[in-house]
Protein backbone atom coordinates (compact mmCIF):
# COMPACT_ATOMS: atom_id res chain seq x y z
CA UNK A 1 0.00 0.00 0.00
CA UNK A 2 2.64 2.34 0.28
CA UNK A 3 4.55 1.76 -2.41
CA UNK A 4 1.03 2.43 -4.23
CA UNK A 5 0.64 5.72 -2.72
CA UNK A 6 4.07 6.48 -3.65
CA UNK A 7 3.73 5.87 -7.40
CA UNK A 8 0.31 7.67 -6.81
CA UNK A 9 2.16 10.73 -5.67
CA UNK A 10 4.69 10.58 -8.62
CA UNK A 11 1.84 10.19 -11.44
CA UNK A 12 0.14 13.49 -10.14
CA UNK A 13 3.47 15.68 -9.80
CA UNK A 14 3.99 14.26 -13.90
CA UNK A 15 0.96 15.14 -15.08
CA UNK A 16 1.30 18.74 -13.31
CA UNK A 17 4.73 18.97 -15.06
CA UNK A 18 3.43 18.33 -17.90
CA UNK A 19 0.83 20.64 -18.38
CA UNK A 20 2.77 23.45 -16.95
CA UNK A 21 5.63 22.56 -20.23
CA UNK A 22 2.35 22.53 -22.34
CA UNK A 23 0.77 25.29 -21.76
CA UNK A 24 4.06 27.09 -22.08
CA UNK A 25 4.34 25.73 -25.66
CA UNK A 26 1.47 26.94 -26.19
CA UNK A 27 1.36 29.85 -25.06
CA UNK A 28 4.45 30.41 -27.03
CA UNK A 29 3.56 28.49 -30.12
CA UNK A 30 -0.43 28.92 -30.50
CA UNK A 31 -0.24 28.02 -34.03
CA UNK A 32 -0.42 24.50 -32.80
CA UNK A 33 -3.94 24.47 -31.66
CA UNK A 34 -5.05 26.14 -35.07
CA UNK A 35 -5.68 29.46 -33.71
CA UNK A 36 -3.93 32.60 -35.01
CA UNK A 37 -1.62 34.04 -32.55
CA UNK A 38 -2.80 37.18 -31.65
CA UNK A 39 -1.18 37.75 -27.90
CA UNK A 40 2.37 35.79 -29.59
CA UNK A 41 5.30 37.96 -29.63
CA UNK A 42 5.83 39.26 -33.46
CA UNK A 43 8.96 37.31 -33.99
CA UNK A 44 6.93 34.23 -33.52
CA UNK A 45 4.20 35.11 -36.52
CA UNK A 46 6.63 35.42 -39.84
CA UNK A 47 5.88 37.98 -42.01
CA UNK A 48 3.63 36.78 -44.96
CA UNK A 49 2.25 33.96 -43.17
CA UNK A 50 -0.93 33.01 -44.53
CA UNK A 51 -3.83 32.13 -42.35
CA UNK A 52 -4.07 28.76 -41.07
CA UNK A 53 -7.36 26.76 -42.89
CA UNK A 54 -11.16 27.92 -41.86
CA UNK A 55 -9.82 31.19 -40.11
CA UNK A 56 -10.31 34.33 -41.52
CA UNK A 57 -7.33 36.43 -42.12
CA UNK A 58 -6.82 40.33 -40.88
CA UNK A 59 -8.65 42.53 -42.93
CA UNK A 60 -5.98 44.35 -44.81
CA UNK A 61 -5.86 48.25 -45.41
CA UNK A 62 -7.62 49.86 -48.04
CA UNK A 63 -6.01 52.23 -50.56
CA UNK A 64 -7.91 54.23 -52.86
CA UNK A 65 -6.40 53.79 -56.41
CA UNK A 66 -9.43 54.72 -58.37
CA UNK A 67 -11.86 57.67 -58.26
CA UNK A 68 -13.79 56.22 -61.28
CA UNK A 69 -17.32 55.88 -58.56
CA UNK A 70 -17.45 59.28 -57.29
CA UNK A 71 -16.82 60.40 -61.00
CA UNK A 72 -19.54 58.12 -62.03
CA UNK A 73 -21.71 59.36 -59.29
CA UNK A 74 -21.44 63.38 -59.97
CA UNK A 75 -20.29 63.67 -63.71
CA UNK A 76 -23.79 63.23 -65.68
CA UNK A 77 -24.81 66.29 -63.96
CA UNK A 78 -21.93 68.55 -64.38
CA UNK A 79 -22.80 70.18 -67.62
CA UNK A 80 -20.89 72.35 -70.70
CA UNK A 81 -21.87 75.85 -71.28
CA UNK A 82 -21.83 77.49 -74.52
CA UNK A 83 -22.81 81.24 -74.61
CA UNK A 84 -23.26 83.43 -77.72
CA UNK A 85 -23.77 87.45 -77.51
CA UNK A 86 -23.34 89.49 -80.95
CA UNK A 87 -21.43 92.80 -80.38
CA UNK A 88 -21.29 95.98 -82.71
CA UNK A 89 -18.66 97.85 -83.36
CA UNK A 90 -17.35 100.43 -85.37
CA UNK A 91 -15.35 100.20 -88.14
CA UNK A 92 -11.88 101.59 -89.14
CA UNK A 93 -12.29 104.99 -91.61
CA UNK A 94 -10.52 105.08 -94.91
CA UNK A 95 -8.06 107.59 -94.51
CA UNK A 96 -9.31 108.80 -97.69
CA UNK A 97 -12.61 109.81 -95.59
CA UNK A 98 -11.44 112.28 -93.89
CA UNK A 99 -10.86 113.83 -97.30
CA UNK A 100 -14.70 114.88 -97.71
CA UNK A 101 -15.68 116.11 -94.35
CA UNK A 102 -18.14 114.68 -92.31
CA UNK A 103 -18.94 111.20 -93.30
CA UNK A 104 -21.39 108.64 -91.71
CA UNK A 105 -19.72 105.79 -89.75
CA UNK A 106 -19.93 102.42 -90.95
CA UNK A 107 -20.57 99.31 -88.28
CA UNK A 108 -20.04 96.22 -88.19
CA UNK A 109 -22.22 93.36 -86.09
CA UNK A 110 -19.93 89.80 -84.86
CA UNK A 111 -20.95 86.78 -82.79
CA UNK A 112 -18.31 86.63 -79.67
CA UNK A 113 -18.70 83.20 -77.97
CA UNK A 114 -16.99 81.75 -74.96
CA UNK A 115 -17.31 78.55 -73.01
CA UNK A 116 -17.67 77.67 -69.17
CA UNK A 117 -19.13 74.76 -67.31
CA UNK A 118 -22.55 74.66 -65.30
CA UNK A 119 -23.67 71.77 -62.65
CA UNK A 120 -27.75 70.69 -62.17
CA UNK A 121 -28.54 70.64 -58.73
CA UNK A 122 -32.43 70.01 -58.82
CA UNK A 123 -34.61 67.65 -61.07
CA UNK A 124 -36.59 70.87 -62.33
CA UNK A 125 -32.97 71.64 -64.24
CA UNK A 126 -31.87 73.99 -61.82
CA UNK A 127 -28.22 74.71 -63.08
CA UNK A 128 -25.26 76.43 -60.94
CA UNK A 129 -22.24 78.15 -62.91
CA UNK A 130 -20.18 81.46 -62.67
CA UNK A 131 -22.10 84.71 -63.23
CA UNK A 132 -18.98 86.00 -65.12
CA UNK A 133 -19.60 82.62 -67.86
CA UNK A 134 -22.93 84.21 -68.77
CA UNK A 135 -22.58 87.76 -68.77
CA UNK A 136 -24.25 89.62 -71.26
CA UNK A 137 -24.86 86.78 -73.48
CA UNK A 138 -27.56 86.88 -76.12
CA UNK A 139 -28.12 83.00 -76.36
CA UNK A 140 -27.00 80.20 -73.94
CA UNK A 141 -26.71 76.61 -75.30
CA UNK A 142 -25.90 73.61 -72.47
CA UNK A 143 -25.03 70.05 -73.37
CA UNK A 144 -24.99 67.39 -71.22
CA UNK A 145 -23.00 64.41 -70.72
CA UNK A 146 -25.34 62.07 -72.50
CA UNK A 147 -24.98 64.50 -75.23
CA UNK A 148 -28.27 66.22 -75.42
CA UNK A 149 -28.25 69.91 -76.11
CA UNK A 150 -31.24 72.28 -75.14
CA UNK A 151 -31.28 76.69 -74.97
CA UNK A 152 -30.85 77.25 -70.93
CA UNK A 153 -32.84 80.19 -69.36
CA UNK A 154 -31.35 82.36 -66.70
CA UNK A 155 -32.97 82.98 -63.73
CA UNK A 156 -31.05 84.91 -61.95
CA UNK A 157 -27.40 86.03 -61.13
CA UNK A 158 -25.58 87.76 -58.14
CA UNK A 159 -22.31 89.38 -59.15
CA UNK A 160 -21.30 89.73 -55.79
CA UNK A 161 -20.86 85.99 -55.16
CA UNK A 162 -20.08 85.14 -59.47
CA UNK A 163 -23.16 82.94 -59.39
CA UNK A 164 -25.84 82.52 -61.49
CA UNK A 165 -28.74 80.23 -62.06
CA UNK A 166 -30.13 78.84 -65.21
CA UNK A 167 -33.23 77.13 -66.41
CA UNK A 168 -33.47 73.76 -68.09
CA UNK A 169 -36.14 71.89 -69.55
CA UNK A 170 -35.10 68.78 -71.20
CA UNK A 171 -36.65 65.89 -69.25
CA UNK A 172 -35.66 63.86 -66.71
CA UNK A 173 -32.05 64.73 -65.79
CA UNK A 174 -29.08 63.99 -63.55
CA UNK A 175 -28.90 65.56 -60.02
CA UNK A 176 -25.69 66.48 -58.73
CA UNK A 177 -25.50 65.21 -54.33
CA UNK A 178 -24.55 67.96 -52.37
CA UNK A 179 -22.11 67.51 -49.61
CA UNK A 180 -20.61 70.33 -47.16
CA UNK A 181 -17.89 72.40 -47.39
CA UNK A 182 -17.92 73.80 -44.03
CA UNK A 183 -16.33 70.09 -42.56
CA UNK A 184 -13.40 70.35 -45.79
CA UNK A 185 -9.82 70.06 -44.19
CA UNK A 186 -6.28 71.14 -46.25
CA UNK A 187 -5.25 68.18 -47.48
CA UNK A 188 -8.47 66.42 -48.23
CA UNK A 189 -8.49 65.07 -52.18
CA UNK A 190 -10.85 66.96 -54.66
CA UNK A 191 -11.52 66.30 -58.13
CA UNK A 192 -12.39 69.34 -60.82
CA UNK A 193 -14.93 68.26 -63.28
CA UNK A 194 -15.64 71.00 -66.23
CA UNK A 195 -15.13 71.39 -70.11
CA UNK A 196 -11.73 72.90 -70.41
CA UNK A 197 -10.46 74.68 -73.84
CA UNK A 198 -13.54 73.59 -74.97
CA UNK A 199 -12.73 69.72 -74.76
CA UNK A 200 -15.83 68.44 -73.12
CA UNK A 201 -15.91 67.24 -69.66
CA UNK A 202 -12.44 66.37 -68.35
CA UNK A 203 -11.72 65.28 -64.76
CA UNK A 204 -8.77 66.26 -62.47
CA UNK A 205 -7.73 65.77 -58.81
CA UNK A 206 -5.73 67.46 -56.36
CA UNK A 207 -6.31 68.45 -52.49
CA UNK A 208 -7.93 70.94 -50.84
CA UNK A 209 -4.66 73.43 -50.54
CA UNK A 210 -6.43 76.00 -48.50
CA UNK A 211 -10.10 77.12 -47.10
CA UNK A 212 -11.38 80.77 -46.34
CA UNK A 213 -9.73 82.52 -48.80
CA UNK A 214 -10.25 86.19 -49.46
CA UNK A 215 -9.38 90.12 -50.34
CA UNK A 216 -8.14 88.45 -53.96
CA UNK A 217 -10.44 91.13 -55.81
CA UNK A 218 -12.61 88.35 -57.97
CA UNK A 219 -15.65 88.91 -56.09
CA UNK A 220 -17.77 91.07 -53.73
CA UNK A 221 -18.04 88.25 -50.98
CA UNK A 222 -14.92 85.80 -50.87
CA UNK A 223 -14.56 82.33 -48.71
CA UNK A 224 -12.77 80.33 -51.38
CA UNK A 225 -11.64 76.96 -51.35
CA UNK A 226 -7.87 76.76 -52.81
CA UNK A 227 -7.18 73.87 -55.02
CA UNK A 228 -3.83 72.60 -57.09
CA UNK A 229 -6.72 70.67 -59.19
CA UNK A 230 -5.90 72.01 -62.39
CA UNK A 231 -9.06 74.91 -63.75
CA UNK A 232 -8.46 76.10 -67.06
CA UNK A 233 -10.48 78.28 -69.32
CA UNK A 234 -13.92 76.54 -69.83
CA UNK A 235 -13.59 75.06 -65.86
CA UNK A 236 -15.28 77.49 -64.42
CA UNK A 237 -18.58 76.85 -63.29
CA UNK A 238 -17.64 73.07 -62.99
CA UNK A 239 -18.01 71.12 -60.14
CA UNK A 240 -15.76 70.52 -57.38
CA UNK A 241 -16.20 67.18 -55.40
CA UNK A 242 -14.77 65.16 -52.68
CA UNK A 243 -13.92 61.31 -53.11
CA UNK A 244 -17.53 60.26 -52.28
CA UNK A 245 -19.28 62.46 -55.49
CA UNK A 246 -20.40 64.87 -54.00
CA UNK A 247 -20.11 68.72 -54.86
CA UNK A 248 -18.38 71.06 -52.35
CA UNK A 249 -17.98 73.93 -54.10
CA UNK A 250 -18.18 75.92 -58.03
CA UNK A 251 -14.50 76.73 -59.76
CA UNK A 252 -13.99 79.75 -60.57
CA UNK A 253 -10.56 81.35 -61.30
CA UNK A 254 -7.24 80.79 -60.84
CA UNK A 255 -4.24 83.02 -60.19
CA UNK A 256 -2.75 84.82 -63.57
CA UNK A 257 -0.40 82.28 -65.06
CA UNK A 258 1.18 85.01 -67.44
CA UNK A 259 4.66 85.36 -67.66
CA UNK A 260 5.53 82.72 -65.30
CA UNK A 261 2.80 82.84 -62.62
CA UNK A 262 1.88 80.78 -59.97
CA UNK A 263 0.72 76.47 -61.30
CA UNK A 264 -1.54 74.66 -59.16
CA UNK A 265 -3.43 77.50 -57.01
CA UNK A 266 -7.19 77.69 -57.96
CA UNK A 267 -10.26 79.03 -56.25
CA UNK A 268 -13.99 77.35 -55.93
CA UNK A 269 -16.88 78.73 -53.90
CA UNK A 270 -17.65 76.81 -51.09
CA UNK A 271 -21.11 74.89 -51.40
CA UNK A 272 -22.41 76.12 -48.62
CA UNK A 273 -22.58 79.59 -49.77
CA UNK A 274 -24.07 78.01 -53.47
CA UNK A 275 -27.09 76.63 -51.62
CA UNK A 276 -28.18 79.92 -50.12
CA UNK A 277 -27.46 82.19 -53.50
CA UNK A 278 -29.28 79.78 -55.35
CA UNK A 279 -32.61 79.66 -52.34
CA UNK A 280 -32.97 83.02 -52.38
CA UNK A 281 -32.58 83.35 -56.32
CA UNK A 282 -35.58 81.07 -56.62
CA UNK A 283 -37.51 82.65 -54.01
CA UNK A 284 -37.01 86.47 -54.70
CA UNK A 285 -34.73 86.38 -58.35
CA UNK A 286 -32.13 88.07 -56.20
CA UNK A 287 -29.97 87.82 -53.23
CA UNK A 288 -31.41 90.00 -50.51
CA UNK A 289 -28.46 91.41 -47.76
CA UNK A 290 -27.99 93.99 -45.57
CA UNK A 291 -26.14 97.07 -46.29
CA UNK A 292 -25.08 99.83 -44.32
CA UNK A 293 -25.04 102.39 -47.03
CA UNK A 294 -21.54 103.25 -46.77
CA UNK A 295 -18.14 102.30 -48.88
CA UNK A 296 -15.68 101.13 -46.40
CA UNK A 297 -11.98 100.79 -46.87
CA UNK A 298 -9.03 99.49 -45.40
CA UNK A 299 -6.67 101.34 -43.45
CA UNK A 300 -2.95 101.85 -44.57
CA UNK A 301 -0.05 101.49 -42.06
CA UNK A 302 0.74 105.03 -42.84
CA UNK A 303 -3.26 105.91 -41.71
CA UNK A 304 -3.07 103.77 -38.92
CA UNK A 305 -0.15 105.35 -37.57
CA UNK A 306 -1.25 108.64 -38.01
CA UNK A 307 -4.39 108.29 -35.63
CA UNK A 308 -2.12 106.38 -33.84
CA UNK A 309 -3.81 102.80 -33.71
CA UNK A 310 -2.55 99.62 -34.59
CA UNK A 311 -3.21 97.88 -38.14
CA UNK A 312 -6.03 96.32 -38.50
CA UNK A 313 -7.58 98.53 -36.06
CA UNK A 314 -10.91 99.97 -38.18
CA UNK A 315 -11.77 100.89 -41.46
CA UNK A 316 -12.32 104.15 -43.36
CA UNK A 317 -15.79 105.72 -44.65
CA UNK A 318 -14.63 106.83 -48.46
CA UNK A 319 -18.14 107.34 -49.39
CA UNK A 320 -21.86 107.40 -47.95
CA UNK A 321 -25.51 107.26 -49.37
CA UNK A 322 -26.83 110.27 -48.38
CA UNK A 323 -30.35 110.75 -46.52
CA UNK A 324 -29.64 106.37 -45.33
CA UNK A 325 -29.60 105.68 -42.03
CA UNK A 326 -26.39 105.67 -41.56
CA UNK A 327 -25.89 109.07 -42.87
CA UNK A 328 -28.97 110.33 -40.93
CA UNK A 329 -27.33 109.07 -37.84
CA UNK A 330 -24.18 111.18 -38.14
CA UNK A 331 -21.71 108.85 -40.38
CA UNK A 332 -19.80 110.91 -42.33
CA UNK A 333 -16.86 110.31 -44.79
CA UNK A 334 -13.37 110.34 -43.37
CA UNK A 335 -14.76 108.68 -40.04
CA UNK A 336 -12.94 105.67 -38.53
CA UNK A 337 -15.49 102.45 -37.49
CA UNK A 338 -13.77 100.12 -35.10
CA UNK A 339 -17.03 98.08 -34.16
CA UNK A 340 -20.19 96.36 -34.87
CA UNK A 341 -22.48 95.06 -32.70
CA UNK A 342 -19.71 94.72 -30.04
CA UNK A 343 -17.39 93.25 -32.10
CA UNK A 344 -14.43 94.76 -33.31
CA UNK A 345 -13.53 95.31 -36.83
CA UNK A 346 -10.49 94.81 -38.83
CA UNK A 347 -11.06 94.76 -42.53
CA UNK A 348 -13.43 96.33 -44.77
CA UNK A 349 -14.53 92.56 -46.47
CA UNK A 350 -15.00 91.74 -42.64
CA UNK A 351 -17.51 95.11 -42.13
CA UNK A 352 -19.26 94.14 -45.95
CA UNK A 353 -19.77 90.90 -44.66
CA UNK A 354 -20.85 90.91 -41.59
CA UNK A 355 -23.67 93.16 -42.46
CA UNK A 356 -24.71 91.22 -45.65
CA UNK A 357 -25.74 88.09 -43.44
CA UNK A 358 -28.33 90.88 -41.59
CA UNK A 359 -31.87 90.87 -43.05
CA UNK A 360 -32.91 94.74 -44.10
CA UNK A 361 -34.47 96.50 -41.35
CA UNK A 362 -31.97 94.97 -38.73
CA UNK A 363 -30.62 97.48 -36.11
CA UNK A 364 -26.93 97.73 -35.50
CA UNK A 365 -24.61 99.29 -33.22
CA UNK A 366 -21.55 101.03 -35.02
CA UNK A 367 -18.44 102.34 -33.15
CA UNK A 368 -16.19 104.93 -34.32
CA UNK A 369 -14.32 107.94 -34.16
CA UNK A 370 -15.23 111.27 -35.94
CA UNK A 371 -11.73 113.13 -35.70
CA UNK A 372 -10.78 112.90 -32.17
CA UNK A 373 -14.14 112.18 -30.94
CA UNK A 374 -15.48 109.08 -30.42
CA UNK A 375 -18.88 108.23 -31.54
CA UNK A 376 -21.75 105.74 -30.83
CA UNK A 377 -24.49 105.46 -33.53
CA UNK A 378 -27.74 103.06 -34.06
CA UNK A 379 -29.80 103.06 -37.38
CA UNK A 380 -31.08 99.81 -39.04
CA UNK A 381 -29.81 98.73 -41.87
CA UNK A 382 -31.26 99.10 -45.59
CA UNK A 383 -31.05 96.50 -48.74
CA UNK A 384 -27.68 96.31 -50.40
CA UNK A 385 -28.45 97.03 -54.14
CA UNK A 386 -27.95 94.61 -56.68
CA UNK A 387 -28.11 95.54 -60.60
CA UNK A 388 -31.24 95.19 -61.99
CA UNK A 389 -32.24 91.77 -63.72
CA UNK A 390 -35.07 90.54 -65.48
CA UNK A 391 -35.36 86.71 -65.90
CA UNK A 392 -35.53 85.36 -69.36
CA UNK A 393 -39.39 84.46 -70.20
Amino acid sequence: MKNAGIIAKFLIRAVIVGLAAGFVIVWWKPSLLGVPAADAPKSAQPAGALAPRGVAAPAPTVVVDSFADAVARAAPAVVNVYTARVVTEQTQASPLAQLFGDYWPSYRRRVERSLGSGVIVDANGTIVTNQHVIAGADSIRVQLADGRVAEAKVVGQDTDTDLAVLRLSIGKLPVMPLGRSDTLRVGDIVLAIGNPYGLSQTVTQGIVSATGRGQLGLATFENFIQTDAAINPGNSGGALIDVRGELIGINTAVLNRAYGGPEGIGFAIPVNLVRGVVQQILEHGRVIRGWLGLAPQDLSNEQASALGIASGGGVTVVNILVKSPAYEAGVRPGDLITNLNGAPITSAQELVSRVATLKPGTVVKLAGRHGTQTFRYKFPIIERPTRKFQPQQ
